[in-house]
């Protein structure tokens, strides 16, 4: 009996000790690291936007790839997306009418308002410092695989880009634009995908081409849109 119970102890000091995967454990990591393809600065959870919204845990079944899945992988862009960031239903306690864009810069959310009191969340990049503001606009175009001219003021800032681009996977507007009224800023794709989730724009509101294609097919010239 004795021997038996030194290789019971045995074997329970070989399985824990020596083999750790043997373990359970309790819980999980509840922050998600923002991987990025090039790596980039990190960016801090932040809260405080002034409607009730809050994620349903749903993802939209139409969301390509492993994107969609609950892995927050896209094979198409070959990095992971923060959870955070993935489009997703959410429910929206603000008074707008379905259909109207609201824009929410300070958490890099672009929500597309649904009727029951849920809205379509997409992680977005912003304008950064200097670059931001805020108004309301109207979806005066939409362009698929859109060229880009950029305007004089970016010219002058950055006298080495070219002065016309044709639409395509390199040009910097994406898969598809929505331009906003007469203004200068559009919604648009990006061939950056890894800055989403951060303020580095010229003040236009840049999602990844899945996204801004899924966005593209469901709002209509003349669609409301609210920037905070």
């Amino acid at each position: 009996m004795q021997n038996l119970f030194c290789y019971v102890s045995f074997l329970f000091f070989f399985c824990f000790h020596l083999y750790p995967y043997a373990q359970t454990q309790d819980g999980y990591a509840e922050s998600y690291p923002l991987v990025t393809r090039p790596s980039s600065r990190t960016r801090a959870a932040q809260s405080g936007y002034s409607y009730d919204v809050s994620s349903t845990g749903s993802v939209v079944a139409s969301l390509p790839q492993d994107y969609g899945n609950g892995t927050g992988y896209d094979n198409s862009i070959d990095y992971a997306i923060a959870p955070e960031f993935q489009r997703q239903i959410v429910a929206y306690g603000g008074t707008e009418r379905p259909g109207t864009i609201v824009v929410d810069t300070s958490n890099k959310f672009l929500y597309l308002v649904q009727e029951g009191g849920r809205a379509l969340r997409y992680g977005i990049g912003v304008g950064r410092e200097g670059f931001e503001w805020s108004g309301r606009q109207t979806i005066s175009m939409k362009r698929e695989w859109p060229s880009w001219r950029p305007p004089a003021e970016m010219l002058r800032r950055r006298p080495d880009l070219p002065r016309f681009m044709e639409g395509g996977p390199d040009n910097p507007l994406g898969a598809r634009a929505l331009y906003l009224g007469s203004s200068l800023y559009r919604i648009h794709g990006t061939n950056e995908p890894h800055t989403i989730g951060q303020a580095v724009s010229s003040g236009c509101i840049r999602m990844l081409n899945d996204d801004v294609v899924d966005l593209y097919n469901r709002v209509k010239v003349g669609a409301a849109v609210i920037v905070l």
